[in-house]
C-alpha cells in the first residue's frame, strides 16, 4: 500500500522541493497552502513526473478552526496520512515595539499552535500503525534570541523544543520525529519576510532535502542543515549573552 504525505506550506519553497522529491520516492500527496492556483499548478506538475496521487487542499491555516477542519476532510476522504510535514510558516522583519500585533499573533498561531495541533492529531493514527513520519520545520534561529525578528525567533524554538520532546515521547512506537532547522534557504521566505541575504551563501533545497532524509535514516531528534549552519547554532550558547544578541541582531540587519 502506497504512503501518502500531507505537507503544510506546500506552494513554494521548502514545501514545494520536498512535495516533488516524496512523490518521486512513489509517497501519494496532500498539499496544503492557501493558494489554490499554485497548489493545481505544482499538482499538474507532480503528476506528469511521478504518476502519483496528489490531493489539493487549499486553507488558510492560522484560520480558527482550520487545523481541526483538515483533519476532519482528509479522515472524510478516506487518506491515511503516513508522513506529515508541517512546514507552512512565516516571519517578519521589524523590532517588537515597530511590528503589527496582529501580524505577531497570526505568527504564533501558525508556526506554534497550528505545527502542535496537527502533529497530535495526526499522530496517534501512526502510533496505531507502528508507522509514520512527524518532520516539523523550525530554523538555525532556534538556537538563541534573534532581535529585530524576536518572534519568529521564539516561534522556531518552541518548535524545536516540542518536537525534540516529541521524538523521545514516541520512542519504540515506529514513529519517526523530526525537527529540521534550515538555515538561509534559497527559497522566497526572506522575501516575505522583509529581510534580504543576498550576500550571503544560501543553501539549496536539494542540500536541505539530503539532509532531513540523513537524519530520519539516523534517528536523530533535530538537525540543523549545513556545516557552517550547525557550528553557529551549537556554538552560539558559549558566547556571553550580550555578545549572542549584538552578533544575531547584525546578522538579521537589512542589508543596504
Amino acid at each position: 500500500m502506497t504512503d501518502t504525505a500531507l505537507i503544510t506550506g506546500a506552494s513554494t519553497g521548502i514545501g514545494a522541493a520536498f512535495a516533488r522529491r516524496l512523490a518521486a520516492d512513489g509517497l501519494d500527496l496532500v498539499l496544503v497552502a492557501r493558494s489554490e492556483q499554485k497548489l493545481s499548478e505544482l499538482a499538474d506538475v507532480i503528476r506528469a513526473e511521478s504518476g502519483v496521487t496528489v490531493t489539493v487542499l487549499a486553507r488558510d491555516l492560522g484560520e480558527d478552526g482550520a487545523s481541526r477542519a483538515l483533519f476532519d476532510d482528509v479522515a472524510a476522504a478516506g487518506i491515511t496520512v503516513d508522513f506529515l510535514m508541517n512546514n507552512a510558516g512565516f516571519g517578519a522583519h521589524a523590532a517588537v515595539a515597530d511590528s503589527d500585533p496582529d501580524r505577531l499573533g497570526a505568527m504564533v498561531r501558525l508556526n506554534c499552535e497550528v505545527v502542535t495541533e496537527l502533529s497530535q492529531r495526526f499522530l496517534p493514527g501512526m502510533i496505531a500503525r507502528h508507522h509514520g513520519t512527524i518532520v516539523n520545520v523550525a530554523s538555525n534561529a532556534a538556537y538563541q534570541p534573534l532581535p529585530t525578528m524576536a518572534t519568529y525567533g521564539a516561534t522556531k524554538a518552541f518548535v524545536l523544543s516540542f518536537t525534540e520532546a516529541l521524538w523521545h515521547e514516541v520512542k519504540g512506537t515506529g514513529v519517526r520525529v523530526l525537527a529540521l532547522c534550515p538555515g538561509p534557504t534559497d527559497t522566497p521566505f526572506f522575501e516575505i519576510a522583509g529581510e534580504d541575504f543576498a550576500g550571503e551563501s544560501k543553501r539549496t533545497t536539494d542540500q536541505l532535502i539530503a539532509t532531513a532524509k540523513r537524519a530520519l535514516a539516523q534517528g536523530r531528534p533535530s538537525v540543523v542543515d549545513g556545516p557552517r549552519n550547525s557550528l553557529l547554532a551549537h556554538t552560539v550558547g558559549l558566547l556571553p549573552k550580550r555578545a549572542a544578541l549584538w552578533g544575531a541582531e547584525k546578522f538579521v540587519a537589512p542589508r543596504a
